[in-house]
């Protein structure tokens, strides 16, 4: 399994697959749900910076450079992205540099809606922020119904044709391995539409794209192993607002490096060790002295 970083053990993870995880343990309970506790987020893999458009500016830099690595190592830049604030990171005028001609782009979660539905598809409001300016960026798009169980296996059959050129392949667990997937994480720890206390974020390696039915309309989703597969993982938060003056603060602080979360019950915990982190002061201002840099 390829990752950008090697940290702790060599161990069988939750998924089934052999791959590099912080160690700590690997719990049953009386009901038999299995729960992986993961030590806290390296210090090195949190980057806090001082607001909201620094780290926008931080991740267009990380998406250029993932590009430039991708397209000069077999020509082809593979990018999972996801709605929300993210989007509008990738709305800087200084993208495109010729690299989105040879980009694929996959959507970490979307619903299960038309693709211009302006208010719902995460797909049109890409297009109205920044992709009609990514000039030759293929999008994978879904097929635009509210079936979240046939959107998923769509949606999945259409990765999977991609050659490994465009979309390259762990030979350990046959799972994608995107450049680069961009992460954001919900107040409740949610990652793409992998929500608390929900079968979806125990799915192991045989899963690419999930259905996920909490919602009305329902949504699909990249399974955990996937997302945390790609050969650069990058969480970005940041952001206040009059609600939440501190930002994503104690959402953070649980991802990050809180000792009684796990996977289960906080799902931005399973990208411990293979993401790196990267939030303003507000969002990292519940971490601890050992964050401070």
């Amino acid at each position: 399994m390829h990752f950008i970083r090697t940290l702790g053990v060599l161990s069988t993870s939750l998924w089934g697959a052999s791959a590099f995880i912080p160690t700590r343990s690997v719990s049953r309970s009386a009901a038999g749900t299995t729960s992986l506790h993961i030590a806290p987020t390296p210090v090195d893999d949190v980057v806090i910076l001082s607001d909201a458009d620094a780290v926008g500016a931080s991740v267009r830099e990380i998406v250029k450079d993932a590009a430039a690595r991708a397209i000069s190592e077999r020509g082809h830049f593979a990018l999972a992205i996801p709605g929300g604030s993210i989007l509008k990171m990738l709305a800087g005028e200084d993208m495109d540099e010729g690299w989105t001609s040879k980009t694929t782009i996959a959507y970490v979660n979307h619903k299960c809606v038309p693709m211009d539905d302006i208010n719902l598809a995460t797909h049109a409001k890409a297009h109205k922020l920044f992709l009609d300016t990514w000039v030759g960026a293929e999008a994978i798009v879904m097929d635009g119904s509210n079936d979240g169980d046939a959107e998923a296996t769509s949606y999945e059959t259409k990765l999977q044709v991609l050659s490994e050129g465009v979309l390259p392949r762990c030979t350990d667990t046959g799972l994608p391995v995107f450049d680069l997937a961009l992460i954001g994480v919900g107040d409740d720890g949610h990652i793409g539409s992998l929500y608390p206390n929900r079968e979806e974020a125990l799915v192991d390696a045989n899963g690419w794209v999930l259905s996920v039915a909490m919602k009305d309309p329902p949504s699909i989703t990249l399974s955990l192993p996937v997302m945390a597969n790609a050969r650069q993982v990058v969480v970005a938060a940041c952001g206040v607002s009059e609600k939440y003056p501190q930002g994503k603060s104690d959402g953070m602080r649980r991802a990050v490096a809180a000792e009684d979360e796990t996977p289960t019950t906080f799902p931005a915990v399973g990208l411990r060790g293979s993401a790196m982190w990267i939030m303003d002061e507000a969002a990292g201002s519940k971490l601890g002295d050992a964050y401070s840099k």
